[in-house]
């Protein structure tokens, strides 16, 4: 029953299971240009950017897992029943996979690196639908990216990349949505709980 706790766990506290899981480096992958256009084909939840592999070797402690559609219901159930959205979403869920980075300073993360990230999804062809920052200062303290990859007006995929000064969190969601979904998968999986008015200041970087 160790997966089922961990699910459960991912899903509730994205910040406990980095704590717990083993760590290990996300696989980079081939480059952008060289893999099936999405728009073709299932949402490939174990594609990274090859920049996250780079970061991964910088970070002090890093985590990754995958769940799938057995795993997400078992820890769906273990949602508070005031937690009716989320868990309907859960259900629409192919499958997620998360990979969390964490780095001992602020200023360690190369923007660089995160910006070659950004770039990967749009030569990939994914729709980018949100970009926000929140700041408490002279320098940003939070930013999430959100892209998707669109079947009409279903959504079949996202991809959800939060920045902080002191970690990345990438987290890439298999199934069929629409884009208020992604609304109540915020608090879940790591992925930040931005405005809802910022779904519609994306562009297509």
């Amino acid at each position: 029953m160790n997966w089922l706790r961990l699910a459960g766990i991912s899903i509730l506290s994205a910040g406990v299971v980095c704590a717990c899981a083993p760590a290990q480096s996300p696989a980079g992958g081939p480059p952008p240009a060289a893999t099936a256009n999405p728009d073709t084909g299932p949402v490939p939840l174990e594609w990274t950017p090859p920049a996250l592999a780079a970061l991964s070797a910088q970070a002090a402690v890093k985590s990754s897992f995958t769940l799938d559609r057995a795993m997400l219901a078992a820890a769906s159930a273990l949602l508070p029943d005031s937690d009716t959205d989320a868990r309907q979403t859960i259900a629409k869920l192919d499958g997620v996979s998360v990979h969390t980075l964490r780095f001992g300073d602020p200023g360690m993360i190369d923007p660089a690196a995160v910006e070659s990230m950004r770039e990967a999804y749009h030569l990939r062809g994914w729709k980018h639908l949100v970009s926000t920052t929140s700041s408490g200062g002279p320098v940003h303290d939070n930013t999430t990216d959100v892209w998707v990859v669109l079947d009409g007006a279903t959504v079949r995929g996202a991809v959800v990349l939060a920045e902080t000064p002191k970690s990345i969190t990438l987290v890439t969601i298999a199934g069929n949505l629409n884009p208020v979904d992604i609304l109540h998968l915020r608090g879940h999986f790591g992925i930040p709980k931005f405005d809802a008015g910022d779904m519609t200041n994306g562009t297509d970087r």
